[in-house]
């Protein structure tokens, strides 16, 4: 997996990495180890989730406003999409998806977090394409533009449009079409 830090830089993520941030939060007290060593939010945990969801609620509503008519539509096909992408999603994905949707989510809210779990789908087709191009992370990141960077980014768009092919072709219009309409 590659961890895209705030500055761009791209860093391989290793499991002592991952092994550290679960310490880090079970230190914190906002999860706890289960019996069969899964992992839950304690209630402290619960608080932080239920408010990151919030402001997340806040800044697409506020955001997306001005579409506030489309975005159940569009968060019922993310939906779709999040669902379909199941079948051919890698390790990221599967860690991801689908993604926690409170009871009483808002379609801005449902529509941010189904398009941010797809961007994982993307992220392990992206991977399987360079790996099946014999790459590593480095060598993919040190590729440079041309015939074989053009080749991975295709077999990119491939693997990751799979799931797209579960929308109709009206329906595919109508998803871009609306994603387009919303404010950056």
């Amino acid at each position: 997996m590659v961890h895209h830090d705030l500055d761009g830089d791209a860093d391989e993520v290793t499991a002592d990495d991952v092994r550290g941030d679960v310490e880090g939060l079970l230190a914190a007290g906002l999860i706890d180890k289960t019996d069969d060593d899964a992992i839950q939010p304690t209630g402290t945990g619960r608080a932080v989730l239920t408010e990151m969801y919030k402001v997340s609620a806040d800044v697409a509503g506020e955001s997306w406003a001005s579409q506030a008519g489309s975005l159940a539509g569009l968060s019922d096909l993310a939906g779709r999409l999040v669902h379909a992408a199941l079948a051919t999603g890698g390790p990221a994905y599967a860690a991801m998806a689908p993604p926690y949707e409170p009871a009483d989510a808002t379609a801005a809210l449902l529509l941010h977090t189904r398009l941010s779990v797809l961007r994982y789908h993307r992220a392990d087709a992206h991977a399987a394409a360079w790996q099946a191009a014999g790459l590593t992370s480095m060598t993919m990141r040190q590729l440079p533009a041309g015939p074989s960077r053009d080749a991975i980014e295709a077999e990119t768009n491939r693997r990751a449009g799979v799931p797209y092919a579960t929308l109709s072709p009206d329906e595919r219009i109508t998803f871009l079409a609306g994603l387009a309409a919303l404010p950056g």
